[in-house]
């Protein structure tokens, strides 16, 4: 039987790439909760040591995407809406501080870039694509804590795994693609016009995204 081919890794950490993949394998199904991922099975399969792996099972475990036990290795965690209610409130706080802060600073160039992922929303929209509506999506939220220029903040921010959550929102609880061009555009404009209630605007807009998620 013929093999499949082998995944094309990039010239980016190993780990943050294994930790995608095995991210993208949970939400399309290969691995269902509670079943065991075999560390040696996914070095082979992407021509690895088993290192990396080790490194991005450990850092999806601290996402709160697998879990572990002595003896029996990892294994894909069962999900819930309390794990959106958790969720969604922290990303929500931090992002509004982070507009806070970056409502005074933020340039021009960052702006342009904020309008670019917009402009990228509507095409993912307008194809249909999931996938880019995702990166895009994330991508505009990035560059708003990075404005920030809290360094602290922006790290605490990366450590929710912001990737892993949208992506388990829209795929795995079926929510409705609410991360579309129109929600972000109210957004750049406050940004623009430096009004004082963007932060409050963005935090609105993502506790959105943890309403659209719960619904039945």
């Amino acid at each position: 039987m013929t093999e499949p081919p082998r995944p094309t890794l990039e010239r980016r950490p190993l780990r943050e790439q294994i930790r995608q993949y095995v991210t993208e394998a949970v939400v399309a199904g290969r691995w269902a909760p509670g079943e065991r991922i075999v560390e040696r099975r996914v070095a082979v399969e992407l021509g690895v040591s088993q290192a990396p792996v080790r490194e991005a099972l450990r850092e999806l475990e601290q996402l709160g995407l697998v879990e572990s036990e002595p003896n029996k290795g990892v294994r894909v965690r069962s999900f819930s809406e309390s794990d959106l209610r958790e969720i969604y409130p922290v990303r929500a706080g931090l992002e509004e501080t982070a507009a806070r802060l970056a409502l005074p600073r933020i340039d021009d160039e960052r702006l342009d870039a904020l309008d670019r992922h917009v402009a990228a929303l509507h095409a993912a929209s307008a194809a249909g694509d999931a996938g880019a509506q995702i990166r895009h999506g994330v991508a505009f939220h990035r560059e708003i804590v990075a404005a920030s220029g809290n360094a602290l903040l922006r790290s605490v921010w990366e450590a929710l795994g912001i990737e892993v959550w949208t992506t388990l929102s829209i795929r795995v609880y079926r929510m409705d693609l609410h991360e579309n061009a129109a929600d972000h555009e109210p957004i750049v404009a406050a940004f623009r016009r430096r009004d004082p209630a963007t932060s409050d605007l963005l935090r609105e807009h993502v506790l959105g995204y943890g309403a659209c998620a719960l619904l039945p």
